[in-house]
């Protein structure tokens, strides 16, 4: 993450890797980077090609037993890439995401994976989100999409203290909760541009999930500019508003298309808002 900063040197990243599993599943990252260094994919050194490599991870782990993704499963999807529209709800990094943790953790629902596009000016945007936030997440108009299952009586978060929910399931804890994602454009950007609309993106958080960005949260979103050949360059506020619709649209597509389990169901007005 420090080297695709704006102070970072590297002008290039050759694979962007959304895991689960907590610590233990950015594991996954180095199956990536092994198969973009047998692709010749990388940084060329003069000894050596370096695969620049971000990851990000959602924490989903149920218990000690639970799978964990590692390297072989990052390699595994590197193989599996295609151009088809990539698989949406509990799949991917969304298999184990749930959302909806203002009550307790014993109340939330199915997360997921989503993804959108949105297109304007030229420029097309889209977006694949892994959703596991605190929050709820909410429709267009503010409608909720997915929400907690606790009683009307029961406090939530942030408007209850911890120790107030604590009553009535697991509260909020801190490194346990995120809603990541990768922006892609054919915008062509400078570096500290791409940087400056993948910030303003997170807008696109704000927008689908209450309460979003919270301390129990980790939110972070990765944006990829191929600067499509004959392309002027682009206007940075308009990459970040098509980026920040995208981010919304693929946080709701996720919910709706979650499967869940039996632990932590879908909600069924996620899928009444896949079906309109």
């Amino acid at each position: 993450v420090d080297a695709l900063s704006p102070r970072g040197s590297v002008q290039e990243c050759h694979g962007i890797v959304l895991t689960g599993g907590s610590a233990f599943g950015l594991a996954t990252a180095d199956g990536v980077v092994s198969w973009c260094e047998g692709e010749g994919l990388g940084l060329a050194l003069p000894l050596v090609t370096v695969p620049i490599v971000a990851a990000a991870v959602v924490f989903d782990i149920r218990d000690p037993y639970h799978p964990r993704p590692g390297a072989e499963a990052g390699a595994a999807a590197c193989r599996a890439a295609a151009e088809e529209d990539p698989p949406q709800g509990s799949v991917g990094v969304g298999a184990g995401c749930t959302a909806a943790k203002v009550a307790g953790r014993e109340w939330a629902v199915a997360g997921g994976q989503g993804w959108a596009v949105t297109r304007g000016g030229g420029v097309t945007v889209g977006a694949i989100m892994g959703v596991n936030p605190v929050g709820e997440v909410l429709g267009p108009a503010g409608e909720v999409l997915a929400g907690t299952r606790a009683p009307a009586e029961a406090p939530r978060f942030p408007e209850h203290s911890m120790a107030q929910i604590a009553a009535w399931g697991e509260p909020p804890t801190a490194g346990t909760n995120t809603v990541i994602g990768c922006v892609v454009t054919d915008a062509k950007l400078t570096k500290v541009e791409a940087c400056r609309a993948a910030d303003l993106a997170h807008s696109g958080i704000a927008r689908a999930v209450r309460p979003a960005h919270t301390s129990a949260d980790g939110d972070i979103i990765f944006l990829l500019a191929t600067g499509a050949e004959g392309h002027e360059p682009s206007s940075v506020d308009l990459v970040a508003e098509l980026a920040s619709k995208a981010v919304a649209d693929a946080i709701r597509s996720a919910v709706a298309h979650a499967t869940g389990s039996e632990q932590f169901p879908p909600d069924p007005r996620a899928k009444d808002y896949l079906g309109a």
